[in-house]
């Protein structure tokens, strides 16, 4: 959910005999969860976390970018970590 936790909707929830829980509508809402959209659910820090594929992405695209001090290459950094590893395992 994007914004202010505290003036995010919030509901009590409760899981049934199959695991399943029921997200509600206001929640679905302000999360941008439409009907149909393929959802990604994992645990982090203990929560569970459902978010759409589209949302994962942008927030990945965000952590690179702010944890990118704009030296250099990530392509350039990935080729010589993946060489020193080749030049390591020759040396072996």
């Amino acid at each position: 959910m994007a914004g202010n936790a505290a003036d995010a909707p919030s509901a009590d929830l409760t899981v049934n005999e199959q695991g399943r829980v029921t997200i509600p509508a206001q929640i679905r809402r302000a999360a941008g969860i439409e009907a149909g959209v393929p959802l990604v659910v994992y645990v982090e820090d203990g929560r569970v976390v459902l978010e759409t594929r589209e949302q994962l992405a942008e927030r990945l695209r965000r952590d690179v970018a702010a944890a990118w001090t704009g030296e250099g290459s990530v392509v350039d950094e990935l080729l010589a970590d993946r060489r020193a590893e080749a030049a390591r395992e020759d040396q072996a």
